[in-house]
């Protein structure tokens, strides 16, 4: 019997034509060490890629560890609004809105003419004050000659009064002698009494005009009060007069410009809001990012407004607290129950150099320090 498998036999009938294995047959089965093999260079370029991929991985990482950012942040400024501290019509505005403008430059002017008439009144007051002081200097310097003129009628008076009382004492003793008569004795006593009658009037006229020059210096005392007074009212009289004129404090932007030529401005009614030039980025950090985060640490600062560029600046310094201690209505953990929230801290962020762009406080800003 024909042992030769079909395969066999199909050759030797057709010599030429090839015999393809029957579907039925097993295939010839690979090892996994040949496919390893010939597979080796795409296995060799995965495990490149992936040493290559966590090696980026770790210095992305520690290159993220240096720096810390956040978007929770914006520009800043401590804006003045400009107010009126008299009450007055509004005569000139010289200025619009979002004007630059210098320190001293003249915002809003108001009517100064009842200032002007205080002012014065005032001055007036105090020349009649000063007018009254000199009269009483005066008084006072005429009362000093009085006294030294009552002080020689004094002397003279006690000269007098010495001479009559010699006489007198004389001719008694000459009457008691009989060298002079009586009559004569009684006349030099007579005189006697006069001279003193005149001595104490001049000494009774010295003391009187010595006791009138402490209430010269009295009422000098009061017209210096008055003077004063009137000084004081002059300089608020001065003062409100120079009011009138709003001038800018410092050097900034005229912002959110109310005050109209015509209106009448209140007392403390505000014509305006006020930007200064100096403006920085508050940033709210995480409380978690701080730890590394100190003053003078270099900044990168991207605005929302201006894509494309950034800004240097430094950390100038860190809130002793979070934002939320310092709001209107702070957090009380110690009632109702407490769910622990990560906390914001505010940063103050200043340029190093001022900022040739348009900023204004609100704009945001995505600050980057660099910790490490």
């Amino acid at each position: 019997m024909d042992q030769r498998v079909k395969s066999e036999r199909r050759r030797e009938a057709a010599p030429n034509l090839e015999v393809r294995p029957a579907v039925s047959e097993p295939t010839e089965v690979r090892s996994w060490s040949g496919a390893l093999r010939k597979r080796r260079g795409l296995i060799l370029a995965i495990l490149l890629i992936g040493a290559v991929a966590v090696v980026a991985l770790a210095l992305w990482w520690e290159h993220a560890s240096q720096y810390q950012s956040t978007d929770d942040a914006f520009i800043d400024a401590r804006t003045v609004q400009i107010s009126s501290q008299v009450g007055a019509a509004i005569v000139d505005v010289p200025v619009t809105d979002n004007q630059m403008v210098e320190a001293g430059a003249v915002l809003v002017r108001l009517d100064n003419r009842d200032f002007r008439a205080q002012v014065d009144q005032t001055k007036a007051q105090v020349a009649q004050n000063e007018a009254g002081i000199a009269n009483l200097n005066a008084q006072i310097g005429a009362q000093q000659a009085r006294i030294e003129e009552a002080n020689k009628q004094v002397a003279q008076a006690q000269a007098a009064l010495t001479w009559a009382q010699q006489e007198a004492d004389r001719y008694v003793q000459l009457a008691k002698q009989g060298t002079a008569t009586q009559e004569q004795a009684q006349q030099y006593s007579s005189n006697l009494l006069q001279s003193q009658a005149s001595f104490a009037a001049a000494e009774a006229n010295a003391i009187a005009a010595y006791k009138q020059i402490p209430v010269l210096e009295a009422q000098r005392q009061s017209a210096e009060a008055q003077l004063l007074q009137a000084r004081a009212a002059e300089e608020q009289a001065a003062a409100n007069l120079s009011r009138t004129v709003i001038t800018a404090p410092i050097a900034g932007r005229v912002t959110k410009l109310s005050a109209a030529k015509g209106n009448y401005a209140a007392v403390g009614q505000a014509l305006s809001m006020f930007v200064p030039r100096d403006i920085w980025v508050t940033a709210n950090f995480k409380e978690t990012q701080l730890d590394a985060m100190r003053p003078g640490q270099p900044v990168t600062i991207a605005i929302d407004a201006y894509p494309g560029r950034t800004f240097k600046g430094h950390v100038d310094s860190i809130q002793s607290g979070s934002g939320t201690a310092f709001s209107i209505l702070p957090a009380e953990n110690a009632t109702g129950n407490y769910v622990k929230i990560v906390q914001r801290v505010p940063v103050k962020i200043v340029f190093n150099e001022p900022p040739d762009v348009l900023l204004g406080p609100g704009m945001s800003v995505v600050p980057t320090v660099k910790v490490r």
